[in-house]
């Protein structure tokens, strides 16, 4: 059993940074991890994943060049670094732990969400 809890996300302007953390506990070892998002409508979509050792990332073309995932296993952390944010990226963002860290792969556990908002 993995549980996620994400924080960080907030209101920014357009063209603004924020980073989001995602901490976790329990079982944590061996886990790739991803980042999900959800606006109001819209399915839910990939956006960066990342491998366990951290060596290999995976990006959603959205935000290609302007969205870092990065993990600290010591800490247990998962973080997305978002630059050059625009209004498009708002989403209540989600942190999820699986087998994979690519699109298609099974995510098992999942956080509750953070939301991210950002003005033009």
């Amino acid at each position: 059993q993995v549980q996620l809890v994400e924080s960080g996300g907030g209101l920014v302007q357009a063209g603004g940074s924020l980073r989001l953390t995602c901490t976790a506990s329990g079982t944590f070892s061996g886990y790739g991890m991803g980042w999900f998002r959800q606006s109001p409508g819209k399915e839910r979509e990939f956006v960066a994943g990342i491998s366990w050792s951290g060596s290999g990332t995976y990006y959603a073309d959205s935000v290609k060049g302007r969205f870092t995932i990065s993990r600290d296993n010591a800490r247990r952390t998962v973080y997305l670094q978002l630059n050059s944010l625009k209004p498009e990226d708002t989403a209540v963002y989600y942190c999820a732990a699986g087998a994979g860290w690519r699109p298609t792969s099974r995510y098992e556990y999942w956080g509750q969400g953070t939301q991210v908002t950002v003005s033009s």
